[in-house]
Parts: C-alpha cells; sequence; structure tokens
C-alpha cells in the first residue's frame, strides 16, 4: 500500500495547479491520495513570525486530527506533497507521528519557507521560485545544501511558482511536474541544487 498526502499552504489549496496535478500523478503510480484542508488563519501572515507559527501550529493540529485514522503501518511508500507552509506541517507530522519511519517519508516541498528545514528529514526534493517575497534565494540554497535536498530553482517567479507570463508559467508546471514524476518514480534523491529552464 502506497499513501501520498497533500499538505496545503495558506490560501493554496489542493485543488491549485502544483498539488491538483501532484496528486493526480501520485494517485496514477498507485498512490491512496488524502489531500488534507485546513484554515482558520490569522491575517497577515507574510513578514510576521509570530503570526507564521501560529498559522503553523493551527494547521499541525487540524492535519493531525484529519489522519489520525490513518494506517500508516500498512503504507509500504508514505510520500508527502506539501505548498508553502505545509512543508513545515509536512515535516513536524513526520516527526511527531512518524519517527520509527521518519526515514522513509519522502517529501516534494513546493515554495517551502524558512521554518521547512528545521523539520524535514529523509528524502526531499524542493521547488523555489527566486522572486519568493516569503524566503530568500540564499536561505533555501543553503539549508537544501545542508540537508542534500534536490533543489529545482526557477527565475524570476514567485511562491506560486508563477512569473504572469502564461507561457513561463506553463513550462514551470510542466517542468515541476516532470521532476515530481521523476522523483517518485525513483528510490533515490535528485541531486545537487540545480536551476531548471
Amino acid at each position: 500500500m502506497k499513501i501520498a498526502v497533500l499538505f496545503p499552504g495558506i490560501g493554496y489549496h489542493a485543488d491549485k495547479p502544483l498539488l491538483y496535478y501532484a496528486g493526480k500523478l501520485a494517485r496514477s503510480l498507485g498512490y491512496e491520495v488524502i489531500p488534507l484542508s485546513y484554515g482558520g488563519f490569522p491575517k497577515k501572515i507574510a513578514g510576521d513570525r509570530q503570526r507564521m507559527e501560529q498559522s503553523f501550529r493551527i494547521a499541525l493540529e487540524q492535519a493531525e486530527a484529519l489522519l489520525k485514522d490513518t494506517d500508516w503501518e500498512r503504507a509500504d511508500e508514505i510520500l508527502f506533497l506539501s505548498k508553502s507552509i505545509g512543508t513545515v506541517v509536512a515535516g513536524a507530522y513526520a516527526a511527531r507521528h512518524l519517527k520509527d519511519r521518519a526515514e522513509r517519508v519522502r517529501h516534494v516541498l513546493y515554495t517551502p519557507v524558512e521554518a521547512t528545514f528545521d523539520h524535514i528529514c529523509g528524502q526531499a526534493a524542493a521547488f523555489h521560485g527566486t522572486a519568493d517575497p516569503w524566503v530568500t534565494d540564499e536561505i533555501v540554497e543553503r539549508r537544501c545544501a545542508e540537508l542534500s535536498i534536490a533543489l529545482y530553482e526557477y527565475p524570476d517567479a514567485n511562491h506560486s511558482l508563477e512569473t504572469g507570463n502564461v507561457r513561463t508559467d506553463l513550462g514551470t508546471l510542466r517542468s515541476v511536474m516532470e521532476i515530481t514524476d521523476q522523483f517518485i518514480r525513483t528510490t533515490e534523491n535528485g541531486g545537487p541544487n540545480e536551476t531548471a529552464e
């Protein structure tokens, strides 16, 4: 049995492009896909560390409630597909509830934030836009290198991995999904930092 969980961001739900297609990919590869949904966040979170921490606690509590009946013991493979604050929640959930299997949980991190890297362990691939206002390139590049997380960067892309140019953004989405597909299919980490074309 293979389980994939979609951990959304704040305002970036499981039906938005990155998580929607990642979920479809996982389903096509035989995973039982569990899309999470959470809410009740404070307003004006960006740049406010206290509100970000509060939002993380809210999302983690809701994720724990939604996943309480999941039979992780039956899962041969566990895949966490996460976006933004969901990347923090996914890592923290694995550390709390899958300690004996934490190294076997694989993470796909769409636009991780700084706190993500305090929780992630095991195999992971990260996707970052160089115009993301939520976290600097330097932080993402350094932490991914320290943790041996494969990093794929998209020039001028924002926190949704978009630039505003439709053709560019469709190309980015295609690139991200192709890399995600490869990562899901392989048991090896994706390698060193790369700039995606």
